[in-house]
C-alpha cells in the first residue's frame, strides 16, 4: 500500500511538472509572437514584434525599456547633459520632460522635477528589492522609464529619476523641424 501511495505522488509530481514546463514552452512562444502597439507623437498607431523591437533598439535600449531594466549611474547618456531642449518616449516620441525641470541630483541618471505633461506618464508601484518604490513608463510607448522618488527639490519635492537609454533628446533649436515646435515656449 506504501508504494502505491508513494507511486502515486511521483506520477502526480511528474505530471505536475511536464505540464508546467508546457506551460513555459507556450508562453515563450506567445511571447515573441506578440506586438507592442505604440500611438506615436503624431496619432499614427505603429505595431512593434519583440524581433523588430530589439532590431530598433541598443540592447541596453531594450533592457531598459521592455525588461524594464536599470542603466549604470555615471555611464549614461544624459546624466550630465546641460544642453537646452526636450527628451521624448524613444520609442513613440512623446513629450516627457524638459531641460528646464532638469537638475543634478547626484544619482548619476537625468533627474527632473516634474514631466511636461503628467497626460504622457503612468506610475505604478514597484516592490524591489529595497522597498517600494514608483515606476515610471510612458503612456503611449509603454517604455519603462524609470521612478520617481520624494527626495527632490522645490517646487515638486520630486526626483523623476530617469534612464538615458529610454529617452531621446531634441535640442531647443531642432524642436520646429522635430515636430515639437509647440514646447519652444518652455525655453522663452
Amino acid at each position: 500500500m506504501m508504494y502505491v501511495v508513494i507511486a502515486l505522488i511521483v506520477v502526480g509530481v511528474l505530471t505536475f511538472a511536464v505540464q508546467r514546463l508546457s506551460g513555459e514552452e507556450k508562453k515563450s512562444e506567445d511571447e515573441t509572437t506578440n506586438s507592442l502597439v505604440v500611438q506615436k507623437y503624431d496619432g499614427t498607431e505603429v505595431s512593434y514584434s519583440e524581433d523588430e523591437l530589439k532590431e530598433m533598439l541598443t540592447p541596453i535600449q531594450y533592457e531598459v525599456t521592455q525588461e524594464d531594466g536599470t542603466e549604470k549611474p555615471f555611464d549614461n547618456e544624459y546624466w550630465d547633459h546641460k544642453e537646452e531642449g526636450i527628451y521624448v518616449d524613444l520609442i513613440s516620441g512623446e513629450p516627457l520632460f524638459s531641460s528646464t525641470d532638469k537638475y543634478k541630483s547626484g544619482t548619476g541618471w537625468p533627474s527632473f522635477t516634474k514631466p511636461i505633461n503628467d497626460n504622457n506618464i503612468v506610475t505604478k508601484e514597484d516592490p524591489g528589492i529595497f522597498g517600494m518604490r514608483t515606476e515610471v513608463r510612458s503612456k503611449h510607448g509603454d517604455s519603462h522609464l524609470g521612478h520617481v522618488f520624494t527626495d527632490g527639490p522645490e517646487p515638486t519635492g520630486l526626483r523623476y529619476c530617469m534612464n538615458s537609454a529610454a529617452l531621446k533628446f531634441i535640442p531647443k533649436n531642432e524642436l520646429e523641424n522635430e515636430g515639437y515646435g509647440e514646447y519652444m515656449n518652455l525655453f522663452e
